[in-house]
């Protein structure tokens, strides 16, 4: 009897340990929660002026996000080399196809990042979407010039990927992420870079950009220093000094595109870097657009445990505790005002946390309307595949996890009317 009472307990545990462990998207759920002030500074002193935004509460802000989710970048001077590795007529001559190598050099270190440009042919500049991809440049058009990506990949058999490694047969196989032909239809250029060659996406930081900035025997950053997506945005920044001195570029028209931690990182980009014009969030979730404090589909505690090296390590102490947080995600969408931003959701994308990400992009207009700018209208969600485009853009479509045409169109409509 006693043995069955044990084994009868040791399922009841199991049971209640795999509930907890379930994902919640009952928005009856979600415990109650009060969002940090936008704009009251940490002196209690209101903000009622853009100019008391940008000399106090606006900072406030990034160096919150900067200790206790992202964490800090560290300082020093890199020696950077910049390389044009190609450049040749893509598209049946529609555009022009070059790809920049830029190598970063500090501390007897070093890593290289390739930057794949596609330009309209024009004899003005153009304006540019940029992003960063997952599986290597290659993957994003079909194209024999398009050099393989050199760097580690994460395995993918379906993707052509084996033992870390590109080959021809992954040629092209996210092209319906990078609509490349549109894009440079509608007259705006892209450039793309693959995200592992800046920071390979594992819980390792024994290589990529971290390993430049390592003091002394450091084999990790400090528990405050910049994760992974603070590496990614950080490489961002890096080709936006190259678009600055390409001439064939309107270098004050570049739109940040990213996609799931893509789009994490686009949005954390675009707060610290505002040469960044329009910034735009697809799908990114916890740790991106969507709110902290909701605790619904993904968690600051299961992204943390999934993915530690996203992150800064003070960002743990905030799992299954995000009402401590100081701050949350609304206010890192209007760390962007007064420039353009715009965040996607997908009505399949529950993960992702659909309404938390419309939240925020409608909280973040507090700040817009201090600049005489109009946020979203409602807190109440736009139906499906009906964009709201003011200075704050959002849309959820139908479909799941991805990034479609409806997106790219939307896109580029936002940027039609603010470029």
């Amino acid at each position: 009897m006693r043995y069955i009472c044990c084994a009868l307990m040791v399922i009841f545990s199991t049971e209640i340990i795999a509930q907890k462990n379930e994902p919640n998207y009952d928005e009856s759920k979600i415990p109650a929660y009060t969002l940090p002030e936008l704009l009251t500074a940490k002196d209690g002193k209101t903000i009622s002026s853009s100019k008391q935004w940008d000399k106090t509460r606006r900072n406030e802000i990034l160096m919150d996000f900067q200790r206790f989710v992202y964490g800090k970048i560290p300082e020093g001077a890199v020696e950077t080399r910049t390389q044009i590795i190609k450049e040749t007529d893509a598209l049946n001559g529609k555009a022009t196809l070059k790809e920049v190598r830029m190598t970063f050099s500090r501390n007897n270190h070093q890593i290289s990042m390739d930057i794949l440009l596609f330009l309209p042919k024009s004899k003005e500049k153009a304006p540019l979407f940029v992003g960063l991809n997952f599986y290597g440049n290659h993957t994003i058009l079909d194209d024999p010039n398009i050099s393989l990506a050199s760097s580690w990949i994460r395995n993918n058999e379906a993707f052509g990927i084996i033992d870390n490694k590109a080959t021809e047969a992954s040629r092209g196989v996210r092209h319906s992420r990078w609509p490349v032909e549109k894009i440079i239809d509608r007259g705006y250029g892209l450039a793309t870079i693959y995200y592992g060659d800046i920071d390979p996406d594992v819980n390792d930081f024994s290589d990529g950009i971290h390993t430049l900035f390592y003091g002394s025997g450091q084999m990790h950053p400090a528990k405050d220093q910049w994760g992974s997506i603070s590496g990614w945005a950080w490489g961002l920044s890096r080709a936006m000094d190259y678009f600055e001195t390409d001439k064939a570029i309107d270098n004050k028209r570049i739109a940040l595109m990213g996609h799931s931690r893509i789009g994490k990182t686009a949005l954390w980009a675009g707060a610290m870097d505002e040469r960044f014009a329009i910034v735009i969030s697809n799908d990114s979730g916890c740790g991106g657009a969507a709110l902290s404090r909701r605790k619904i589909g993904e968690t600051v505690g299961k992204i943390n445990s999934s993915f530690p090296h996203w992150f800064c390590d003070n960002f743990n102490d905030y799992s299954n505790n995000e009402n401590a947080l100081p701050i949350d995600q609304h206010m890192l969408i209007a760390l962007m005002a007064p420039r353009p931003v715009y965040v996607a959701s997908a009505e399949g994308d529950r993960w992702a946390d659909p309404r938390g990400e419309f939240l925020s992009a409608y909280h973040a207009g507090e700040v817009y309307r201090l600049f005489g700018l109009d946020g979203l209208p409602s807190d109440k969600m736009p139906e499906v595949n009906q964009p709201i485009m003011h200075s704050v853009g959002y849309h959820i479509r139908t479909g799941k996890h991805d990034v479609t045409d409806f997106d790219w169109e939307s896109y580029m409509d936002f940027a039609d009317m603010h470029f």
